[in-house]
């Protein structure tokens, strides 16, 4: 769409639980018109469309003619075919996490947006929270970041280990912090529950000596979701879940970052910030090149911890 444009149309794909999410967030846009969603679940469409007074679709190709634009939320093995479906019709994308299910088609579908020069974004929604506390404005590089990113047993995103489900929100915090390659990393994981990994962890030393350590279970007893930075300056530790941090550093981060809009509804704020590329032009707040940088990695966690 060109610049000029003030109002897009955009459709779902997948009326789960976060394909519900993005299209209220569309419904509710004065900037969006709600073409619709898309379920191969006829039922789980017709029952999402009559809450937004929109049209359900079962025929994935109609949904995407239908639209400028379209977020990707079903399960994540079927991301890549969606996103891809999108990207050739000439439609931009904003795809939910992870951008596809192995690094090879995450990076074909950022060759096809990049030849069609349309917008990929990826749903990493704890980026939006740090932008909030400022952290990504720190000048100073962290030495070594230790996370736990704990979740209760569940029936969504089992199609995908839990390095992919959870511990790649962590993963692409440490690669938008690392300011050098990875050099190396030691991973364990376990089945619980799953054929797939259900608990793991990594220790990845980056060349300039920066270590991330971090832990991830979907099978835990309550949700415990900490990260602790630590600088040269001091250490900072935050809660993902209370939206609260000790900041023992001197940086001047935002105490009240829990009330900014970007991680008080940091699912929002990606979509506000995708209409607004779209629309605006404005920069792609999580390109798709940073989502493959989360997934890549990722994989390479699963392979090194291969059961």
């Amino acid at each position: 769409m060109s610049t000029t444009d003030t109002q897009m149309k955009a459709g779902v794909i997948g009326a789960g639980v976060f394909g519900g999410h993005h299209a209220r967030k569309y419904a509710a846009s004065d900037r969006v018109q709600l073409a619709g969603v898309f379920d191969v679940d006829a039922e789980r469409a017709e029952l999402l469309a009559h809450q937004l007074e929109t049209r359900p679709y079962t025929d994935l190709d109609a949904l995407i003619a239908d639209c400028d634009a379209v977020t990707v939320a079903s399960p994540a093995v079927n991301h890549y075919a969606g996103v891809k479906a999108a990207l050739l019709a000439g439609k931009h994308v904003l795809v939910e996490k992870p951008l596809a299910d192995t690094a090879a088609r995450g990076e074909e579908l950022i060759q096809i947006a990049r030849a069609r020069n349309l917008v990929l974004q990826v749903g990493h929604q704890e980026r939006f929270v740090f932008n909030a506390m400022g952290v990504f404005d720190i000048d100073e590089a962290p030495r070594r970041i230790a996370a736990r990113r704990m979740g209760v047993r569940s029936t969504r995103n089992l199609d995908v280990s839990v390095t992919v489900d959870l511990m790649i929100h962590d993963l692409d915090l440490v690669m938008a912090l690392a300011r050098s390659p990875l050099a190396s990393l030691d991973a364990n994981a376990s089945k619980i529950f799953t054929d797939l990994p259900d608990a793991a962890d990594v220790r990845m030393v980056f060349e300039d000596g920066f270590e991330a350590v971090l832990e991830s279970s979907r099978a835990a007893e309550a949700l415990d979701r900490v990260m602790r930075l630590d600088y040269d300056s001091g250490f900072l530790e935050v809660d993902f879940v209370a939206k609260t941090f000790v900041n023992e550093t001197g940086f001047d981060l935002n105490a009240d970052f829990a009330e900014d809009p970007k991680a008080k509804d940091s699912l929002g704020a990606n979509v506000n910030a995708f209409i607004e590329s779209v629309l605006d032009g404005t920069p792609v707040a999580v390109p798709a090149e940073a989502g493959l940088a989360a997934l890549a990695v990722a994989r390479d966690i699963d392979r090194a911890a291969a059961l």
